[in-house]
């Protein structure tokens, strides 16, 4: 499939950021103070992640990014603008003083993740409402919207936001969470994985059930459209013209944190650069191909689409 010029896409990012931390090192032996290995932790390495690791994803495939959050004003926060700023991308973090930035820090020993840690908090009402009021003047400039909700506290006011976009008829995109999408109703584009869409609609025996089921709550809650991720099953693709599936691309799985950032970046990218629904997800299940075989939180460039 030939890729578009995606260099003229403008793609605003809005959500929930975080800073992944992760210390690696040697396991050698067992402590003499509970039953628990010990890492020498020898390299340290910091990225972007959440929302932030999404605008990544849509700069990295060459598209215009800008990146709307909320952060603390601590350490965390501050290396988190570092990160986004060395890689040229535009952002506008509201500082809020009472908030600790989210961090998730994992200790990585002999190529494994052996503990996760997360620091995190819920933003104040008032940083977010000042958020609210600068995406709403941001909105005429951009081609298309990422909502990337990770249960945070940073889309609060995320019907609203849904709802302003498709006024101005924007395409905007949601990664969703929680057990009630109710709060996403109006969306042009749903894309929960697998385990997420259970938890709203319950288990399916087989294809046409699960098509059943979907394809009602689409009807319920006017969404475009709805993507599940189904992991080695590929993904599926519903709207008013039915179920389109696209099998998984074969390849060794390293790494599957941070894949659907990939899979609604590419999504957000090619919509907003003139290629029609089908195909982009097309172009999505490659990239997600694709960055399961990176470590940790990573992007997929343009260039690494083609073929």
């Amino acid at each position: 499939m030939e890729l578009p010029d995606t260099s003229k896409a403008r793609v605003l990012v809005v959500g929930d950021v975080m800073l992944d931390r992760y210390w690696f090192g040697e396991v050698e032996r067992i402590s003499p103070e509970a039953p628990v290995p010990v890492v020498k932790v020898e390299k340290i390495e910091e990225r972007p992640g959440g929302a932030a690791n999404v605008t990544r994803n849509v700069a990295a495939l060459g598209a215009q990014a800008m990146l709307l959050s909320v952060v603390g004003a601590d350490e965390a926060g501050k290396t988190l603008t570092r990160l986004l700023n060395a890689e040229g991308i535009e952002t506008s973090l509201h500082e809020d003083a009472k908030l600790s930035t989210t961090v998730k820090l994992r200790v990585i020993g002999r190529r494994q993740q052996l503990l996760r840690i997360d620091f995190e908090t819920a933003p104040a009402h008032e940083v977010l409402r000042a958020k609210l009021a600068e995406y709403q003047q941001r909105l005429a400039s951009c081609d298309a919207v990422i909502l990337s909700d990770y249960g945070k506290g940073g889309l609060a006011h995320i019907a609203e936001m849904i709802q302003l976009a498709r006024a101005a008829g924007k395409p905007v995109l949601v990664d969703p969470k929680g057990e009630d999408f109710s709060r996403y109703a109006g969306a042009t584009l749903l894309t929960p994985n697998r385990a997420e869409l259970r938890q709203v609609i319950g288990p399916w025996a087989n294809d046409a059930e699960l098509t059943e089921k979907v394809q009602r709550m689409r009807a319920e809650l006017r969404l475009d459209a709805l993507l599940v991720t189904r992991s080695e099953e590929g993904m599926s693709l519903f709207s008013a013209a039915g179920m389109q599936h696209e099998a998984a691309v074969a390849r060794e799985v390293y790494d599957v944190s941070g894949a659907g950032d990939t899979v609604i970046a590419t999504l957000a990218v090619m919509l907003a650069s003139g290629v029609n629904l089908a195909n982009s997800m097309r172009l999505a299940n490659r990239a997600g191909g694709i960055v399961v075989g990176k470590f940790g939180t990573a992007v997929v460039h343009l260039d690494e689409l083609k073929g």
